[in-house]
């Protein structure tokens, strides 16, 4: 292929993407890459791997699904965070007594069993 041409292709190809950021589904290629994953590129790249035959625009199903996921993640991350961020300080009082037990109430107007 002639770099010109395929250079022209990429520029042509990311001239008709209307996101800035858009969402792109892995093939399957002979060195080794996983067909499925779905990715967020930039439009510079998702151009290139649609040019190169890596990857497809993903549909409405698969960018629903892609989204979900990125919200249970970071909704997880945040929780996370959130615990670790989370502290307990016990603060005790200098001027109270630990030692002091009280003593047991005595029934008031009882008088003592006697024995026989």
């Amino acid at each position: 292929m002639d770099l010109r041409q395929y250079f022209k292709k990429i520029r042509d190809t990311e001239m008709a993407l209307t996101e800035l950021f858009p969402l792109v589904v892995s093939l399957e290629t002979s060195d080794g890459g996983k067909s499925g994953m779905v990715s967020e590129v930039t439009r510079e790249l998702a151009a290139k791997m649609f040019v190169e035959g890596r990857a497809l625009l993903a549909d409405e199903q698969q960018r629903q699904l892609y989204f979900e996921r990125q919200a249970v993640t970071k909704r997880a991350a945040e929780k996370a965070d959130l615990a670790r961020r989370l502290q307990v300080a016990i603060i005790t009082d200098p001027s109270f007594n630990h030692s002091y037990v009280p003593e047991p109430e005595q029934k008031a107007n009882v008088p003592p069993a006697s024995k026989k």
